[in-house]
Parts: C-alpha cells; structure tokens; sequence
C-alpha cells in the first residue's frame, strides 16, 4: 500500500516537472521574438500571431476545423485562450473553422469588416460570439490593436461602412509591424483594393500575405512594386479545384524579386522575428 503510495508521489511529481520543463521552455523561446505563422488549412486562410509577450491574434480559421490541430502544433496544450480573434471576411474558407476555435478557446476580442454571409458557418460563428458575449468591434482603419512590447497590428481597410460590398472586397487588409519588420496580409482583397490602397501609402513590407490564394484576380503589378517584399506567402490547398496559385501571380512576384513560399508545397510556414532580423522554418 505504502509503496503504491510513494509511486504514485514519484510519478506526480516527474509529471509536475514535465510541465514545468515544458512552460520554461516555451517562454525562453518566445522571448524577444514575434512569431507569425501561416497554418496549413487547405484551400484557405489562418494566420497565428505571437508579440514577444506571449499575446496571440488569429487571423481567419481556414474553411474547417484542420485549425485545431494547426493550433495544437503551435500553442501550448495548457493555453486555452486566443486574445483576439479576426476574420477577414464571411467566406467559409475563412470562418469555415472559426466556430470550433470559439468552442474550444476562450477568445477576447472578435474583429470583423460587418459584411454579413449566409452560410451556415458565418450564421454558426455570429451565434457562438453572441452566446458566449464575446466582444465584437468591426474593424476600421485607423484602428490599432496594440500587442505589446512593439509589436503592432495595423487596420488599412475597410476605412467606410462596408455595407453592400461583396466580401471579397470588403476583406479586412491589416499590416503587422515589430520593429524594421512588416508583414502585409490582404485577406481576399482584390486588384482595385489594391489600387486604392496604393494611392494611400504606407505598404512597404518584408512580407506578403498574397491576396486570394495567389488568384489572378489579387496581387498586381503596381501593388507589388510599392510593397516591394522579400518574401511573399500564398495559402493555398494542393491541388485545389481553383488552380491557385495563377501563374501570372507567381510570375509578378518572382519579377519583383520575392521568394515565394506556398503553403501547398511546405506545410506550415513560420517566420520569427527580433524586430531587426526575419527567420523562417
């Protein structure tokens, strides 16, 4: 009995150590860096944000709940809670997740454009935030949201009431700044969002969410050359129904000079930066 006892000490406490390692470990490795990920959903969107301070934003859900087990590779299994939450737009490639990632983690702060879909997805999300009382604020430009220890995610468009748009178009565009290091994440805006959005300024970025999973109707010319990136990011499914990525994309981009990462033909992509230096794995 006693020593049935003494075991089970023994085994809670390596168990309490383990976890204990775990937490350490994670908390070193985050420490000074930004972290944005681009999770492999299929034919879709989700993009984990980490500031240095461990606050997290996920952007879109992808169009299933393969973003739970995106999320459970990057976030640590005690971590149950998502400060914000944004969809860039109603389309079930975007929300399609989003319903299990309100169920399954405590979310802060929902941002969406106020475009409205049908689809059982988006009528399912809006239920889960309105029974949980989640707060909900559409987002705007001019809007900031603060993350902490340098680390910015500005709001570039919808910069009007969105209202009669189609949800493409009125896809939430966002700049993630920490540092000398941005990242530009386009939702599915097309070109003449694009357009107008050159005629505002403020776009150079080291990265480059590409717009609508590399379709041809997103990522022009004029626009890649005034966000000049280094590296350009396409989340697209393999071998997905549409032919995303467009090779005219995959042209303007490579004539401009951006390395091309796909999440079609490498997984997961993840970048890590101090602020100065960008890393990728």
């Amino acid at each position: 009995m006693k020593g049935s006892r003494l075991r089970l000490i023994i085994l809670a406490f390596l168990l309490l150590c383990a976890v204990l390692s775990i937490f350490v470990l994670y908390k070193e490795n985050r420490n000074g860096l930004l972290k944005v990920v681009f999770l492999d959903v299929g034919q879709g969107d989700a993009i984990y944000i980490e500031a240095p301070n461990g606050n997290q934003i996920l952007i879109d859900g992808g169009p299933s709940k393969a973003v739970l087990r995106e999320l459970s590779k990057v976030m640590p299994f005690y971590d149950r809670s998502i400060d914000v939450v944004l969809a860039t737009h109603a389309d079930q490639d975007h929300v399609g997740g989003l319903p299990d990632v309100i169920s399954n983690y405590n979310v802060g702060l929902f941002l969406e454009p106020g475009v409205p879909s049908d689809s059982s997805s988006y009528v399912e999300l809006k239920g889960k935030i309105e029974n949980l009382k989640i707060k909900r604020l559409e987002a705007r430009r001019g809007m900031d949201v603060d993350l902490g220890d340098g680390a910015v995610l500005q709001i570039l468009f919808p910069d009007r009431d969105p209202t009669g748009m189609e949800t493409n178009t009125s896809s939430v565009v966002t700049r993630l700044v920490y540092g000398e290091n941005e990242f530009l994440l386009t939702g599915d805006s097309p070109t003449a969002i694009e357009n107008y959005l050159v005629s505002l300024g403020g776009l150079p970025s080291d990265v480059l969410k590409a717009g609508h999973h590399g379709s041809k109707t997103s990522t022009s010319v004029s626009f890649v050359s005034v966000v000049s990136p280094e590296y350009a990011v396409i989340s697209a499914g393999k071998d997905n129904k549409y032919g995303h990525p467009n090779q005219e994309t995959i042209d303007t981009l490579t004539n401009f000079g951006a390395k091309i990462l796909r999440t079609d033909q490498s997984g997961r992509i993840i970048f890590k930066s101090d602020g100065v230096n960008l890393k990728i794995k």
